[in-house]
């Protein structure tokens, strides 16, 4: 996609990176003289570029986040003039001017009655928020009981021991137990792996059943993704969302919308919840709120959720130094600013036939099963025949993930996902702002290394008895 120019003489930034940066998720060990650490100096718009002067297209829009696109200028201004007036100051029994109207804009664009915005500096936290507030809800209540979440399999809702407790990935789990009880999980939809005779709304009833089975005086909330990240972009069938709510409802079970991805134009709408056509009790958000040059999150919480801590001495005892911070709260205005003037989620609805168009035209690889998602969020799955949808077993999805397509990729351009948390997926999800110039850069990208990853794992080199796959149980 571009050519490369030379490193600034004197840097030493590999060096350093790998004696003293601690890079999340990431497999230290592999990086070395023959592997270096990608080192993003600079971006603009959809493309971001490293410490070589190599450009690549932001497939992933940072982690879900660099919405409105890289290098705006006036949000750098924003947070300048917030310094000028009002470096910092907490919301621990304090307000300022800017949190206050971010949290009055908000309010004004959530469906139903979600009107109470209480900040917090990132995903992770608005998911802890979240479940401590229907606990701390149904306690104040008279029923301290109901602690118990429900979430889905494959299903990820941060790093923190509570959220930690909802995540539905065994591999993230593990080595932290004992987590904080009470997470339970039911089958997400993933219905490319459904047999075609199942009741589209079987997976909603799994969760009835689950409150029955745990009992419903000890079950405090359900968690779900508008669309389910982890998995690859998972959609819900029609009428899925309205019978969660429907059973939520039955059972005195708060309802949460996990929106940390979805929230922010990456559907179409500023909540993923209006795609569905459903209102939940509260919604998490983070990422793109400030478009993320800024950290920042958020819980958006209902008037009968609130209402019981707007009272008397009542107080939900939880907080962050950070949250709501006035350098952040004015990127965000500016942020949601540029939204609206510039029709970003109006520009995803009109544009988002296109993008899945071009992803739908990899069909014609044998290594391509499913091709599914929402706005611009999708994934593409990979498999090792088409017709059976079997996929790659764990050696051969090491191999094919790690071992070929996340570095070539990269290599030509590209940062997107490449994950097996379930079976084997690509995912996309370019800032709002991408149009048809890199709708067909991602193509040709991924046309070209998904072709020889099959020559690599899929065709000709199969063995005459398939090892196990990964499929997810459901």
């Amino acid at each position: 996609m571009a050519t490369a120019s030379q490193a600034p003489a004197g840097t030493d930034l590999q060096q350093l990176a790998r004696q003293h940066l601690w890079m999340h998720f990431s497999r230290m060990g592999g990086y070395g003289p023959d592997h270096e650490i990608p080192i993003i100096t600079k971006a603009e718009g959809c493309y971001v570029y490293d410490e070589h002067g190599n450009r690549y297209l932001d497939g992933l829009s940072g982690l879900f986040c660099c919405n409105a696109g890289h290098g705006r200028t006036e949000y750098g201004e924003a947070a300048a003039r917030q310094v000028e007036e009002l470096d910092f100051y907490t919301l621990w029994s304090y307000a300022h001017p800017k949190a206050i109207e971010l949290a009055a804009r908000i309010a004004s664009m959530t469906p139903g009655d979600l009107n109470r915005v209480f900040f917090t500096s990132g995903g992770s936290e608005a998911v802890e928020s979240a479940l401590k507030l229907a606990r701390n809800y149904h306690r104040i209540h008279g029923k301290g009981q109901k602690h118990k979440v429900i979430a889905r399999e494959v299903a990820y809702h941060g790093t923190s021991l509570g959220a930690l407790s909802a995540t539905g990935i065994t591999d993230l789990r593990s080595q932290f137990e004992p987590l904080t009880p009470g997470g339970c999980h039911v089958p997400n939809t993933n219905i490319y792996r459904w047999p075609e005779e199942r009741d589209p709304l079987w997976a909603a009833d799994a969760i009835e059943e689950r409150i029955v089975f745990e009992g419903p005086e000890t079950v405090a909330a359900v968690i779900l993704e508008p669309v389910q990240n982890a998995g690859g972009c998972f959609v819900p069938p029609d009428g899925y969302f309205q019978r969660v709510r429907e059973i939520c409802d039955t059972y005195d079970v708060l309802m949460i919308s996990d929106e940390v991805i979805c929230a922010w134009g990456r559907l179409g709408h500023y909540f993923g919840c209006e795609r569905f056509d459903y209102v939940p009790d509260m919604i998490t958000v983070a990422k793109a709120l400030t478009s993320a040059y800024a950290p920042m999150g958020g819980l958006i919480a209902s008037d009968k959720v609130a209402e019981p801590f707007m009272q008397g001495d009542a107080s939900f005892a939880h907080g962050f130094t950070f949250a709501g911070h006035p350098i952040a709260a004015a990127i965000a205005m500016a942020n949601l600013d540029v939204f609206e003037q510039e029709d970003l989620c109006g520009h995803v609805l009109r544009k988002e036939g296109e993008f899945r168009q071009m992803l739908e035209s990899l069909h014609e690889l044998p290594i391509v099963g499913d091709v599914r998602g929402a706005g611009y969020f999708h994934a593409v799955e990979l498999v090792k025949d088409k017709e059976t949808k079997e996929s790659f077993n764990d050696e051969e999805s090491e191999k094919l993930l790690r071992g070929f397509l996340s570095g070539e990729l990269y290599k030509r351009g590209l940062i997107c996902r490449a994950d097996d948390r379930g079976d084997p997926v690509v995912q996309l999800s370019p800032p709002l702002i991408a149009d048809t110039e890199q709708f067909e850069e991602i193509h040709d990208v991924l046309h070209s290394v998904l072709s020889e990853a099959w020559d690599q794992v899929g065709g000709g080199s199969r063995p005459a008895t398939p090892g196990p796959g990964r499929r997810t149980s459901i």
